[in-house]
């Protein structure tokens, strides 16, 4: 008979149906118990929750033998995986990956306070035998994830702007993976903090939202680098829309509020973030949600860890401007004639030096880096008539606080270009070349700075 392979039995560890332990303590008796997580390391280790200090825990420390019966959850097909215990992580990669996913077992289960992951042991695979039975059929044939993996990197190759490369990803997610609810969000190193640039398949966008390093399935995975796949139930973001209500009751006006609304799922049942990494450094996330359970695999894992890698390659390459090409755009440009605004109200744009957020005419747009950079815009804009700007002059400006290294300059004009376009139509950012962009203002503006 064929050695079976983890490759076989990687569906059953997915967390759907509790897995079956068996130990035995140094004088033999045996014990047997339910266990969370049987989470897949490779292709020879598996890591197993440690959660309690108990007696399966105790037989592990006198005697590392296991045995581990798992359930495939379409076919109901039983394997039994026998283990030798090797040592127990309390960080890194795989420990973090298997407390997010606790945390979705346990929300859905409603015992997020019994289920607390202690460690992750890991094991190696000494064999895996099928237990007899009768398994039901599989389910049906997947499409072709290679051929999606194609045409999604055939779209990224011909990108040539960082739009265009979003819009490849998310294209190639929605038609080629069936996958309806997506999102790229962007790390910025100097708050620690991912901001979403581009999402589909929601009723509003939330450009501009942001998620804390470490904070849920998208935080965590761009705090380890690692992908975090859950595949039941979690209520992990739904604090967004908890803290945006809780102020609505305490009678602050949409004005006082500088959060943009998360867009997720109110009921997510499956999510899978994977890290944006090029190279050592991580670049932000690409993440995925389903109100179905089960509704992503560890193929699908697989072909958006490559994807991501791609996309994340992309932008890196977007960022490496041509500095020559900066430094003479403005002095080697004919100007633009300016237009005069079209008679109609102003717009009244407020900005906080605080934090650099802006309001128009009383509704929050923007803060931070993207906040800065449109007051600056703006300034020059009234002072100059100017319309035509340069990436260059953007990074030499200290005022902006754009980080020395990885500033991300191409994101957070992505960003602030989109949000204007769905905040304030008056006022555009397209962009005329590599590195080159235009301000588009089609009202008058009046300008006031507020020392909080």
């Amino acid at each position: 008979m064929n050695k079976i392979g983890l490759g076989e039995v990687r569906p059953c560890l997915e967390g759907v149906i509790p897995a079956i332990m068996a130990t035995t303590a140094a004088d033999g008796t045996p014990n047997v118990a339910y266990i969370s997580q049987v989470f897949h390391v490779d292709e020879r280790h598996v890591a197993l929750s440690f959660q309690f200090f108990n007696k399966t825990r105790r037989n592990i420390l006198e005697h590392p033998r296991a045995t581990v019966l798992v359930l495939h959850p379409v076919t109901a097909q039983f394997y039994r995986l026998h283990l030798r215990y090797l040592r127990t992580e309390t960080g890194g990669p795989v420990f973090e990956s298997m407390k997010a996913q606790l945390a979705g077992i346990a929300s859905h289960s409603g015992m997020a306070s019994v289920f607390v992951l202690r460690g992750s042991d890991i094991y190696e695979v000494l064999d895996i035998e099928r237990v007899a039975g009768e398994p039901l059929p599989g389910g049906a044939p997947r499409c072709s994830l290679l051929g999606a993996l194609r045409r999604g990197s055939e779209r990224l190759a011909r990108a040539t702007t960082l739009d265009e490369a979003l819009e490849a990803t998310l294209q190639t997610l929605e038609h080629d993976m069936d996958i309806a609810h997506s999102m790229v969000l962007i790390l910025d190193p100097a708050t620690q903090r991912l901001y979403t640039v581009a999402s589909r398949g929601y009723a509003t966008s939330g450009v501009g939202s942001e998620i804390a390093l470490g904070d849920g399935v998208i935080g965590v995975a761009a705090r380890e680098g690692t992908p975090v796949r859950i595949m039941h139930m979690t209520s992990a973001y739904l604090y967004s829309q908890a803290v945006r209500i809780g102020l609505e009751d305490r009678g602050l006006a949409p004005a006082d509020m500088t959060e943009i609304p998360y867009p997720g799922l109110p009921e997510p049942h499956s999510q899978l973030a994977v890290p944006l990494r090029s190279g050592d450094r991580v670049l932000g996330v690409l993440f995925v949600e389903s109100p179905q359970d089960l509704r992503f695999s560890f193929e699908d894992e697989d072909l958006l860890v490559t994807l991501a890698g791609q996309l994340a390659a992309a932008i890196d390459l977007m960022q490496e401007t041509p500095e020559a090409a900066d430094a003479h755009a403005h002095a080697d440009d004919t100007p633009v004639p300016v237009v005069r605004p079209p008679p109609g109200p102003a717009l009244q744009v407020r900005y906080y030096p605080a934090n650099h957020s802006v309001f128009i005419n009383n509704a929050y747009l923007i803060k931070g880096v993207a906040g800065a950079i449109l007051w600056k815009l703006l300034q020059v804009h009234r002072s100059e008539g100017r319309q035509e700007f340069c990436n260059r002059e953007l990074r030499l400006d200290p005022g902006l606080g754009l980080p020395d290294v990885v500033d991300n300059l191409e994101a957070r004009l992505l960003l602030l270009s989109r949000r204007l376009q769905e905040q304030c139509p008056a006022l555009r950012i397209e962009k005329t070349g590599r590195g080159r962009f235009r301000l588009q203002v089609g009202a008058a503006v009046h300008l006031q700075t507020v020392q909080a």
